[in-house]
């Protein structure tokens, strides 16, 4: 009896393969825009605040406004995942909706979806450092090939865990990845940092190219202000020179909020550092 020779047995092989490499192996997905949208669930917000910020982020995306940016891209699709994150002691991110490439209405729809029924997080401490680092990692996925990078960081308070915020956003930048804000205000003005948060995130916060900010001042703002704010960090359009903070300018913000903070048994940790005599 003859047999068939070893090379005709390896094609065979092979060929019996192909459906498990080209599971294993996906190619690389080009997007205009590779958008982390990271949000603050630490205790400092009550749970009516993490459900406006919730929906403000799922009405955002059911909105025909940002279908109509994402076709307006160079290839008309977007990839966005949603984190929650809180403190560093213990370290808290969550991934609520993993990376989705967005592209159709119906891609759209479920991951609004998907967002509006998955449960919401409360955990302690405030580590904005720590959820742009995580970001980053994020951003680092092979599976996507996207022309921009964006850190969308929403809160209610200043870094008050971890490594400076500063420094997690400098290596941010460095890496050509661009960090907005959605600094939340909406408690009573004698509630100490939400005085000055628009000041710090504009300071301490946001960074790189087309950099924007978008303080939240009334609950009714969260679905409006969450909107515009994704429509333009997918259109990439400029925003007033006001809402930005220009690389290189002294910030009027104390940015150096961090673990001395939690050392100093006088302080508040949920309250930035002033200098003496600052204004904003």
């Amino acid at each position: 009896m003859r047999y068939p020779k070893a090379s005709w047995l390896l094609c065979l092989a092979g060929v019996g393969l192909l459906p498990f490499v080209s599971a294993w192996y996906r190619a690389p997905v080009d997007v205009d825009l590779a958008l982390v949208i990271a949000v603050d669930v630490s205790t400092s917000m009550d749970p009516d605040e993490q459900d406006l910020q919730r929906q403000g982020y799922v009405e955002a995306f059911r909105s025909p406004m940002v279908y109509g940016a994402i076709r307006e891209g160079m290839t008309g699709r977007i990839a966005v995942t949603y984190v929650e994150w809180a403190g560093a002691h213990p370290r808290f991110q969550n991934v609520v909706v993993p990376w989705t490439v967005l592209e159709s209405p119906k891609d759209i729809i479920t991951f609004a979806d998907r967002l509006s029924q998955a449960p919401i997080y409360r955990k302690s401490g405030t580590s904005i450092a720590e959820a742009i680092d995580f970001s980053l990692d994020l951003l680092a996925a092979d599976n996507l090939l996207a022309s921009r990078r964006v850190i969308d960081i929403s809160g209610d308070g200043a870094n008050n865990q971890g490594a400076l915020v500063t420094e997690a956003r400098d290596r941010a930048v460095s890496r050509g990845v661009t960090i907005n804000g959605l600094p939340i205000m909406i408690r009573q003005p004698d509630q100490g940092e939400n005085l000055a948060l628009d000041a710090y995130y504009r300071d301490c916060v946001i960074g790189g190219s087309n950099a924007f900010m978008i303080p939240v001042r009334e609950r009714r703002q969260f679905l409006t202000e969450t909107r515009l704010k994704i429509v333009r960090e997918i259109a990439d359009t400029k925003v007033p020179y006001a809402q930005r903070q220009p690389a290189g300018m002294r910030p009027a913000a104390d940015c150096d909020t961090s673990e001395s903070l939690w050392d100093d048994p006088g302080s508040d940790p949920h309250l930035p550092r002033r200098s003496a005599g600052q204004e904003l």
